[in-house]
């Protein structure tokens, strides 16, 4: 999944002073690398999300092709090395642009690493590739995103096309790999947990992808810490292939993973990879300019006054700090202990060069205080 870095309607020229003083501490444009859990595997601090790219028919703030690559190019300029894409990302379309850019701009595969993912219907075989229209298993992110893929699935003759079955995923990294124009994808997630397979015959398939040379690493997305737990321990006790990281849901708004998936990946010295660092774009407005694009006095997106009240202290540590919004609540995802890197997927290069700049940010203990303090706990989403 993805976390979409937007910018503040007027935040353009003081961001750009920020960004300015950023580089010219730093002297260029230099991302760092940190090690994913306990594996070899080196990604940079900021992981480029790909979910922008593609159609606006999967959503309305995706790149054209021409942009994302222009996109891609800069991310590598600037010192990110991996790449996060999945194949359900405009229906494959993301994949399809992540491995022209990697073609086109002659990225070299050994300095860089692909993540994808697995489990949620994206291109049938009846469909001609490259892909050229959206089937009705998820025409776009919202239908995804409520539910409804594996409503339309069971309707419409999808049968076998998602989940973690062996046969599912078998094809799904195939057609990944001919999508990407590669030969392996460095990193696979599997997006979700998948109830309607045994576990042990997702972890076999998982397992036999990396011993046939199409993948290097595996990873999670999205479950509870109990399953991740079941899944990593029948790996570890059945010698086969275990996670190396989990793309969850953390951020300031939403901090449920401390309770047990943070100790679980901890217990397991796997990589955190949070996907929702700026909680879906509500860390990079203010809350005045929230209300202004809804026009209708409504809290935006049914959010409690506690959320509000931390996106308003947000701002006041920007504002302190001669930071945006964005850069504090990524030093703030960055700071917490077991993150490794995180997720980003900006619409605008300057909203990457945002982000960028939120890694060299590092918030004082009494701020980090200031910034937690309000938090309530919540149901759990996944």
């Amino acid at each position: 999944m993805a976390v979409i870095c937007k910018l503040r309607p007027n935040e353009d020229a003081r961001l750009l002073g920020c960004l300015f003083a950023w580089l010219a501490g730093r002297g260029a444009y230099t991302v760092s690398e940190v090690t994913l859990g306990s594996s070899g595997l080196k990604v940079s601090k900021i992981i480029l999300g790909c979910a922008v790219y593609g159609s606006p028919d999967w959503y309305s703030r995706v790149q054209n092709e021409e942009e994302s690559i222009k996109q891609i190019k800069a991310a590598y300029d600037a010192g990110i090395n991996t790449f996060d894409t999945a194949n359900v990302y405009s229906n494959g379309q993301s994949e399809v642009i992540l491995g022209k850019a990697i073609k086109q701009e002659n990225l070299p595969r050994d300095g860089i690493v692909v993540m994808t993912k697995v489990r949620v219907c994206s291109q049938s075989e009846l469909d001609l590739y490259p892909l050229q229209v959206f089937h009705p298993v998820s025409r776009n992110i919202h239908e995804h995103l409520d539910g409804k893929a594996t409503e339309y699935a069971d309707t419409h003759r999808y049968v076998n096309q998602y989940g973690l079955s062996r046969k599912h995923i078998f094809d799904a990294v195939k057609k990944s790999l001919e999508r990407l124009q590669l030969d392996y994808i460095d990193v696979l997630h599997c997006q979700e947990y998948d109830t309607t397979t045994p576990m042990h015959e997702t972890m076999k398939a998982l397992h036999d992808v990396v011993q046939l040379g199409w993948v290097r690493y595996v990873g999670m997305s999205n479950c509870r810490a109990w399953q991740f737990h079941a899944m990593q321990n029948y790996a570890i006790a059945n010698h086969l292939t275990p996670f190396i990281s989990m793309q969850n849901d953390y951020n300031l708004l939403y901090r449920e993973d401390e309770k047990e998936m943070l100790p679980t990946l901890k217990y397991f010295d796997v990589g955190s990879i949070p996907w929702t660092s700026l909680a879906r774009g509500a860390m990079v407005m203010t809350l005045d300019e929230q209300f202004e694009q809804l026009n209708d006095g409504r809290i935006p997106g049914g959010r409690k006054d506690w959320h509000n009240t931390i996106i308003n202290r947000v701002e006041d540590i920007a504002l302190q700090r001669n930071a945006t919004m964005t850069q504090v609540a990524i030093a703030w995802s960055l700071g917490k202990q077991y993150v490794c890197a995180l997720v980003i997927n900006a619409p605008e290069t300057l909203q990457l060069l945002n982000a960028l700049g939120g890694m060299t940010l590092v918030l004082t203990a009494a701020e980090v205080q200031y910034l937690e303090e309000p938090y309530k706990p919540q149901m759990l989403r996944h």
